[in-house]
């Protein structure tokens, strides 16, 4: 399975409105639920009005599209991950899943991820 590194620093920001999101952002994930609105985007596009963030992320994206039916792509590499104590945060789309790491463990979930039988572009 082929993973592609993201190529800039990520923040997981907490947003009191949808209308604090500048939709012209060329990468960004939103969550909304009944309780909160969180926001994955690059660290330079984060929203003055953010009520919290969290800085120093950076992420991988599973390289093509997955198809519904495949079944523990995402919990066996973040088993992988966990087993080497790096924390992550998944996002998944309709077309594939990502895996966000903490910029300080970026390299060693790289260089796990590729003992382990990943290639990474």
């Amino acid at each position: 399975m082929k993973l592609s590194k993201l190529p800039y620093e990520l923040s997981v920001c907490k947003l009191s409105a949808m209308d604090d999101i500048n939709l012209s952002m060329d990468f960004f994930f939103v969550g909304k639920t009944d309780e909160e609105i969180s926001l994955v985007c690059r660290t330079e596009d984060v929203p003055a009005s953010s009520i919290d963030r969290e800085d120093g992320w950076r992420g991988f994206r599973f390289d093509g599209e997955l198809d519904f039916s495949l079944v523990g792509i995402l919990s066996e590499i973040l088993g992988i991950l966990a087993e080497y104590e790096i924390s992550i945060f998944a996002m998944s789309t309709f077309n594939t899943d990502y895996i966000l790491v903490k910029a300080v463990d970026f390299k060693k979930a790289v260089d796990v991820l590729v003992e382990t039988g990943y290639t990474i572009i």
